[in-house]
């Protein structure tokens, strides 16, 4: 069995990577989608008709018109059991404080939105000030704002500023309006809430408003009813999901190879030991089944306390993911038995995975090991490692060139994550086989800088490959994780920057400042030419789904044209791109000029338009062009993103002005920092499981080496160079490691970079932030360092005597 010290580095490394999957496993489990405030006291809600977006687009359901949400809520009011049926009207308004948008809650998507005051049956909202607006230009607002009632305030709307008169205070963000002022601002209609009569059935009434709307619509009761949160809030949440699953992955995939190190340098060990179990008749099956035992032990005790650890861990973790913004601020934790069960059997699964490859190798443990003197190892690698080991690296290579040529993004991120995985298991794999290489490269420096010391260090290094590699590997997983996933951040943030800047046309960029777009208003101030998104949808009962979400860009074709380097057009022309019927669209839509075109606007509204220009899939920032008039036709609420100009200018109320550089590298700030702190997140896990198993080795070989370092003393080594023996042999480990860890993610990151080029057709810089590398690599050579001077300097504290039979401590 195995001794409390050598199981100890084992049983840290599992407790840690249990405490890490149940800590992520419970995050992820309270991660559900939170019935929005402004709903809360309605039991069910009718839900306009899913867009059939992917998971993660988040783009809003295709809205009724006001004609159908009018006939809707007639008859859903009539129903058995319903108070009354109330349509819920969003749009954007923010109030200006001291001439600027209010800085109360600007994370918070709600925080600069408006409703109709009819709205607030549906959350319960209730004055604590003043009278609900009930004439156009009188608004309730959040108190936080610190206005009183009968106070004037500006109203930042997608027409501009305009002012009203607040007549109420409530405790909630954005603004509440009178209902027919609501009904002009935003005419279509995503949700109606019913509110119930005293004693009414939900699901009753729910099953009587499915008769109502047919296929036009869902009905939402109970937790269902969190698929109306915020877009924003759904899309921070699935964006926590994914860190918390990678993670969760991370820790799970490096957890197994620690531990599988672990158990082999302890095999590696107990070979005498094993030896004589096989001399008193013991067979390597029940070799194998004691070093599984033994895992199991581990395995399960480790669990036991990860589990314990992540599940105290877990609220703040909670709390730090809705801090850096991984986690809407409704994230709350909940402690739910599936993260529970599946950590208890973690644990155990993982030290069984990962001693696998020891346990073969123990039961092939010849009686005759017990007889042997020397501790030199016979075999460094089998055959069967070795046709892995290549098997692995020819997958790594292959998996390489299809990130070099593969023409998407994502595809070429998943290539090359899945590269540099099965590079890293094969150089773990073959690592015994090319520790020898990468020392005698190393010979000429050690020889010349390091005397005696080192020619033991570099002996050391090649008599025990296995001993090295062991050490070695978590270091090259985890310095090829950093370099990689560091690398591929930066270098494709770098990129896609580069090549939207070079798109552009412009001197100067009118981008919006603490408000999510900007008015017409400060458009029509600025002179340059805008781009005014909104959401259309494409409707076709003949396809799955029948309703597919498109962006649309309401522009100026003249100075858009001018303004857009990449504006392709392959038929047709921009030109007659005017009136109310006409629009431009992508090659992939495979249409011609003059076919028909019908899009469902934000209005509800059905309007066949017509084709009068083709243009390149990569000409777009988005789906279609349409006249801004159009857009804003159609759409009251939509807001101007961006607005290119020629020269600098003062920026308008809400706005800011940027150079083309700051606006091309700001277009995706907000997910990028986001992608960082993700990024930082998985090299921290993986650095501090590589220095940690670094260290635990090392503290296993000082261990087993007490004689060695002894016999080195008696040959007239002093404690300080016998100290700086093991601190050298740790620092070539721990260098070999970083070496193949680097060369692996270099061949990812390379594969990359033509993938990138590929893609943006311009030639990109391979970016590798250094000081995250420099600080992985010096953060396994210091635990290594410290894990070999501790236990060598306690060793080493009274001078070693000759005895008959060896050396005595």
């Amino acid at each position: 069995m195995l001794s409390i010290r050598r199981s100890a580095s084992a049983f840290v490394a599992v407790a840690i990577g249990v405490a890490l999957v149940a800590a992520a496993t419970l995050l992820l489990a309270s991660g559900r989608p939170q019935v929005p405030d402004r709903l809360a006291r309605a039991a069910v809600v009718v839900q306009s008709p899913e867009a059939g977006a992917s998971a993660d687009s988040f783009l809003p359901t295709r809205p009724w018109s006001a004609t159908a949400t009018e006939g809707l809520v007639d008859r859903l009011a009539a129903l058995p059991g319903v108070a009354a049926a109330v349509p819920d009207r969003t749009f954007y308004a923010q109030p200006l404080v001291d001439g600027r948008p209010a800085g109360t809650d600007t994370g918070r998507e709600d925080a600069h939105q408006g409703h109709g005051w009819s709205s607030a049956r549906l959350g319960g909202l209730r004055l604590t000030a003043g009278e609900p607006p009930d004439r156009p230009g009188e608004v309730v607002v959040d108190s936080a704002l610190g206005l009183r009632s009968g106070a004037p305030v500006t109203v930042l709307t997608a027409a501009g500023p305009e002012p009203y008169t607040v007549t109420g205070l409530v405790d909630a963000p954005g603004v509440q309006v009178a209902d027919e002022v609501a009904a002009a601002l935003a005419p279509g209609v995503r949700a109606i809430g019913l509110v119930l009569a005293p004693g009414a059935d939900p699901e009753r009434v729910a099953a009587a408003a499915r008769g109502v709307v047919g296929p036009d619509g869902q009905v939402l009761t109970g937790d269902a009813r969190g698929a109306l949160e915020p877009r924003n809030d759904a899309r921070t949440r699935w964006i926590g999901m994914q860190v918390l699953t990678g993670t969760a992955v991370l820790a799970g995939f490096v957890t197994v190879f620690v531990v599988a190190s672990t158990f082999a340098f302890t095999v590696a060990q107990r070979r005498r030991e094993l030896g004589l179990l096989r001399a008193v008749g013991a067979t390597g099956r029940q070799v194998r089944r004691m070093v599984y035992v033994d895992a199991l032990l581990v395995g399960a005790s480790a669990g036991l306390v990860g589990l314990l650890v992540g599940a105290l861990l877990a609220p703040l973790l909670g709390r730090l993911l809705v801090d850096v913004g991984f986690e809407p601020s409704t994230f709350r934790v909940r402690y739910t038995p599936w993260p529970v069960a599946l950590s208890l059997v973690a644990g155990p699964v993982i030290a069984l995975l990962a001693v696998w490859s020891a346990s073969r190798r123990a039961a092939r443990v010849r009686p005759m090991e017990a007889l042997r003197e020397a501790a030199v190892e016979q075999r460094p690698i089998g055959r069967l490692r070795v046709g892995v080991g290549a098997l692995l690296v020819a997958a790594g290579v292959a998996l390489s060139v299809g990130t070099a040529t593969s023409g998407e993004a994502r595809v070429a991120a998943q290539y090359a994550l899945y590269a540099v995985m099965a590079l890293v298991a094969g150089a773990t794999v073959l690592s015994p086989a090319v520790v020898g290489p990468v020392v005698r490269l190393l010979r000429s420096p050690v020889r010349r800088s390091g005397g005696a010391i080192g020619m033991l260090v570099r002996g050391g290094a090649l008599t025990a490959t296995r001993r090295t590699a062991s050490t070695a590997a978590p270091v090259l997983l985890t310095v090829a994780f950093a370099v990689l996933v560091s690398g591929m951040v930066r270098t494709t943030t770098a990129a896609y920057a580069a090549g939207r800047a070079d798109n552009v046309n412009a001197g100067w960029i009118v981008v919006p400042d603490r408000a999510p777009g900007l008015s017409d208003q400060a458009v029509t101030g600025t002179g340059g030419t805008a781009l005014l998104p909104t959401t259309v949808f494409r409707t076709d009962p003949a396809t799955v789904p029948a309703d597919r979400p498109l962006t649309a860009l309401g522009v100026d074709p003249v100075g858009f044209a001018a303004a857009n380097r990449a504006l392709t057009v392959v038929a047709g022309s921009l030109d007659d791109l005017r009136g109310d019927d006409t629009v431009v669209v992508t090659a992939s839509a495979n249409l011609r000029p003059s076919e028909p075109y019908a899009v469902v606007f934000a209005d509800g509204e059905l309007v066949s338009l017509r084709v009068v220009a083709v243009v390149t899939d990569d000409s777009l920032p988005g789906d279609l062009l349409l006249p801004r008039a159009v857009v804003r036709t159609h759409d009251p609420s939509a807001l101007t993103s961006t607005v290119y100009v020629r020269d600098r200018i003062d920026p308008p109320v809400g706005a800011r002005v940027v150079d083309v550089a700051t606006w091309a590298a700001e277009a995706d700030a907000a997910e990028d920092r986001l992608v960082w702190l993700f990024t930082l997140l998985l090299i921290g896990v993986s650095a501090g499981y590589g220095a940690i198993a670094v260290a635990n080795t090392v503290v296993l070989a000082a261990a087993g080496r007490a004689a060695d370092l002894r016999l080195v003393r008696l040959a007239g080594a002093t404690r300080r160079q016998v100290i700086g023996l093991v601190t050298a042999e740790s620092a070539v480990v721990v260098l070999i490691g970083a070496l193949l860890g680097g060369t692996v993610a270099f061949v990812g990151l390379l594969s990359i970079r033509a993938g990138l080029a590929e893609q943006v057709g311009a030639p990109v810089d391979l970016v590798v932030p250094w000081s995250v590398i420099a600080g992985v690599v010096g953060l396994c050579l210091l635990l290594s360092a410290l894990a070999s001077i501790l236990p060598t300097w306690r060793l080493l504290r009274h001078r070693p005597v000759r005895s008959p039979i060896g050396v005595a401590g």
